[in-house]
């Protein structure tokens, strides 16, 4: 194997890793956030406007770091640097 297939392996194994344990964490908040949006709407029914507006602003921003794991995972498999490296290495 030469060092540009390396690359290349090493690239996609990382990018797999960052969204797989990158989209685990934004995963798990999600449900909590709305196990607990569920729970308050069910004891303050006359609250579910504003809890729901809540919630999504919440869940916005959850979703925005699985957002940039897939945003780097990207990066790492069609804009990375050492590709250009060891491609101009190697002859």
């Amino acid at each position: 194997m030469d060092n540009i297939s390396i690359v290349a392996v090493a690239s996609i194994i990382a990018a797999g890793l960052t969204m797989g344990i990158g989209s685990i964490g934004p995963a798990l908040g999600m449900g909590q956030a709305i196990q607990q949006a569920l729970a308050a709407i069910a004891q303050q029914p006359d609250e579910r406007n504003s809890l729901t507006r809540t919630l999504f602003v919440g869940l916005a921003m959850i979703e925005s770091i699985a957002i940039y794991c897939f945003v780097i995972s990207m990066i790492v498999i069609f804009a990375n640097p050492f590709w250009g490296h060891f491609s101009a290495a190697g002859g």
